[in-house]
C-alpha cells in the first residue's frame, strides 16, 4: 500500500468520526446552522461549496484520463461534501496500482 492511500484512509476514517460525532450531536441542520448566522459562517459555507464544485469538476475531467467513472463520486461529493474527491482519489490510487 502506498503512503498517499494510507494518508487518505488515515484523513477519510479520522473525518467520518468527526462527522459522526458531529451528527450524533447536533444533527444535520445542526452543522449547516452556524453558517447561516453571520457573514462569516456564510463565507465559510460558501468556501466549502465553490471547493466542492470544482472538485465535481476536476473529477469529471480526470475521469476521461484514468477511466475511472466520475458520477458516483460526484453524487457522493453532492451528498457528503469532501468524501466524494478523497474517496475517488482513494480508488484512483488503488486502480493505478493495480492497472501497473
Amino acid at each position: 500500500m502506498s503512503s498517499r492511500a494510507l494518508i487518505l484512509i488515515v484523513v477519510i476514517g479520522a473525518f467520518g468520526v468527526l462527522t459522526a460525532l458531529a451528527l450524533m450531536d447536533v444533527g444535520f441542520f445542526g452543522i449547516l446552522e452556524p453558517h447561516f448566522k453571520s457573514y462569516g459562517g456564510a463565507q465559510v459555507f460558501v468556501d466549502l461549496v465553490i471547493v466542492c464544485v470544482l472538485s465535481c469538476i476536476w473529477m469529471a475531467h480526470d475521469s476521461r484520463s484514468s477511466g475511472l467513472p466520475a458520477w458516483p463520486f460526484i453524487v457522493l461529493t453532492l451528498a457528503a461534501g469532501s468524501f466524494g474527491p478523497m474517496t475517488y482519489l482513494l480508488v484512483r490510487e488503488f486502480r493505478g496500482r493495480s492497472a501497473a
